[in-house]
């Protein structure tokens, strides 16, 4: 299920009709590839894997992210090897006849457990043993799991993997070598099969057949060397899985435990030597996947490595538990209910641990983005200190000599960069101006805009703190995207113009929310002037809404989605000052550019007639629509940049 309550397959497809119109179709043609398709979600009930069936919908090419930092669709679907997304209204089932597959035997698995443990600990529990790729998890374990460091107990790969064939060969230490190696290869493929051929759990299972074999050939196994042959093997079969984070975090993670654990085991003689191994796993992860998550994400989780070590017992725990329902509930579904019941309180448990550190101040810690090159570094000067005996011995230079990497660019640009960035966010001018150090954001959007677009840009840059917020309510949809960022992001001062009857419920979540963070609430009012860093800022109309701002001796001017009526009214009593810097909706275009004649233009959609553009075009400004040119940055000594052209550019250059 997506977040918007849609199902979502991928599906092999090999027809494809064009609907012509209501009576007919244009003749179909044979073709291969794959697509991404959601449907409404009852359409979806009832699918499985290798059913036939006909989707009626709309094909459409997937975008590119608009936004820094955002989700790059086509760039998922790129790595996936699909090239195109189709948007289905009506399911039809072309073969009614069920045939076998290992999805049944995962549906039974899911079910048996979900009966009597409810949501969310059912799924919970049936996602630690096939993976969140197989159950259907809740967006919000899944987010909280994510957000603390947690992340690797959803997804099945070297810890299940583990724990299968230690059970297999408990469970037959009495047997011949050739059985438990019969066994456990069976154990294996099953548990391949249930949780599909994903990258992470391939590797694993590799790596558990190279185990297996050194026990049938009383060799003893060498891990790296198994790793490595695991990798190669995976990627001559699908070249495409180097790109796949799953494969890159798990590959990392399984060569930190190989190479790092002991050492860090060594170092905590002292300790007893369960609790040395519960702190020097996480620890020796961590310390190689790391950079690659500071790459990709730019956050650092701060409680991750207290809360793995407080949780591993817990994992343990389900996780065994879960095995042992889910091959119960194959063989009698009650029994397999009655068994996961036993796992409530653990599960229970495990949930108000992950919600503690989530609501703990400063859960996660922005760094921002760190570059390829920097990763690369880091990763050398791992290996150095891992193969080098010299770097072994002074393994805290590589220590301090990556921190540094990491955090004295981040410092030097967020307190030497001023940045404008408006970025594309549907009907409403959001805007971040990043001053030396101080952040101001202005608008906030819906829930989908807070969550998935300002909070991963602000990630992206290492924004832990917004100094001034303004909420001016341009979509009428109440300023709904602050209940989204609040939670996670300290608000200084917040401005509020877009409190009114019609939002009363959610302005008073918003107060309520700031009271609790300790945060200064401010009404704004018509025709206030408010210092925000160095912009000047002013509430020109509250209703529609208008607002003004001078930055860096520049104006900008940002007017709402005004009625005909009330645009001409403006217009007539000559009540706009002259900007620089234009926002208004598309439809205002036509009446405001040739009378206000900003030096630029900025709107939303470019689906404009070519009558208006050609009028357009004989005012001298420079039109820019964030809808097809993603966010717009401006520096003090620089052009205004298109985000999706500025991307474009550096990737012509390879």
């Amino acid at each position: 299920m997506t977040r918007t309550s849609k199902g979502q397959f991928w599906m092999e497809v090999t027809q494809l009709n064009g609907v012509k119109d209501e009576d007919g179709t244009a003749g179909g043609k044979g073709v291969s590839g794959s697509l991404y398709v959601t449907v409404p979600l009852l359409q979806a009930t009832g699918l499985y894997p290798g059913q036939q069936i006909a989707v009626t919908g709309v094909l459409y090419k997937p975008k590119a992210a608009a936004n820094p930092g955002a989700f790059d669709f086509r760039e998922y679907l790129k790595k996936e090897g699909v090239f195109a997304g189709l948007s289905g209204r009506q399911v039809n089932i072309l073969n009614e006849e069920k045939k076998w597959g290992w999805w049944k035997f995962r549906e039974q698995i899911v079910r048996s457990q979900v009966s009597f443990l409810g949501v969310p600990e059912g799924p919970l529990v049936s996602a630690m043993v096939l993976g969140s790729k197989a159950v259907d998890l809740p967006y919000d374990i899944r987010d909280s799991f994510v957000a603390v460091g947690l992340a690797h107990a959803l997804a099945a790969s070297g810890f299940q993997t583990s724990l299968i064939l230690g059970m297999v060969l408990g469970l037959t230490k009495r047997a011949k070598r050739g059985t438990q190696f019969t066994v456990g290869c069976l154990a294996l493929v099953a548990f391949l099969c249930l949780t599909g051929f994903q990258p992470a759990v391939l590797r694993a299972v590799v790596m558990g057949f190279a185990g297996l074999i050194a026990l049938l050939l009383h060799k003893k196994v060498k891990q790296l060397g198994s790793l490595l042959v695991a990798a190669s093997l995976l990627l001559i079969f699908n070249p495409l899985w180097i790109w796949d984070l799953g494969f890159q975090l798990s590959f990392l993670a399984t060569l930190g435990l190989i190479v790092t654990v002991p050492a860090i085991t060594k170092r905590l003689g002292w300790l007893p030597p369960a609790v040395a191994s519960l702190i020097a796993v996480p620890l020796a992860a961590t310390i190689w996947t790391l950079p690659l998550q500071l790459n990709v994400f730019g956050v650092l989780p701060s409680y991750s490595l207290v809360l793995n070590i407080a949780s591993t017992p817990l994992i343990s725990v389900i996780s065994i538990g879960g095995f042992i329902s889910a091959i119960a509930s194959l063989i009698l579904p009650g029994l397999g209910s009655a068994i996961a019941g036993v796992l409530h309180y653990p599960t229970d448990w495990l949930l108000k641990l992950v919600e503690f550190f989530n609501t703990l101040r400063g859960n996660s810690f922005a760094v921002g983005s760190i570059t390829t090159a920097q990763m690369l570094v880091i990763y050398t000067l791992l290996m150095l200190a891992w193969l080098v005996r010299w770097w072994q011995r002074r393994w805290w230079v590589a220590l301090g000599i990556s921190l540094t990497l990491i955090f004295i660019p981040a410092w030097h640009t967020g307190n030497t960069l001023f940045r404008v960035t408006m970025l594309a966010a549907g009907g409403e001018p959001v805007v971040v101006i990043q001053d030396r150090g101080k952040v101001t954001l202005i608008n906030s959007g819906d829930e989908g805009t807070g969550r998935f677009t300002i909070l991963p840009f602000l990630q992206q840059q290492g924004v832990n703190q917004i100094d001034w917020a303004v909420a001016s309510d341009f979509q009428g949809n109440g300023s709904k995207g602050w209940l989204e960022l609040l939670p996670r992001l300290p608000i200084k001062v917040f401005y509020d113009s877009a409190a009114n009857a019609d939002n009363a419920i959610t302005s008073g979540a918003i107060q309520k929310q700031l009271q609790k963070n300790q945060s200064t609430y401010q009404p704004l009012k018509i025709g206030q002037s408010v210092n925000i860093g160095s912009t000047l800022l002013q509430l020109v109309n509250g209703e529609l809404p208008i607002l003004q701002m001078r930055i860096q001796n520049k104006d900008w001017l940002f007017v709402g989605n005004l009625k005909p009526t009330d645009l001409r009214q403006l217009i007539k009593a000559k009540n706009l000052p002259h900007p620089q810097v234009l926002w208004c909706q598309p439809r205002s275009l036509k009446d405001l550019v040739p009378l206000l004649q900003p030096e630029v233009t900025i709107t939303t959609s470019a689906d404009i007639e070519p009558n208006i553009l050609s009028e357009l075009g004989q005012v001298k400004t420079q039109l820019l629509f964030t809808g097809r040119d993603g966010a717009i940055q401006w520096t003090p000594d620089g052009q205004f940049e298109a985000f999706i052209q500025a991307i474009e550019n550096k990737s012509s250059v390879f």
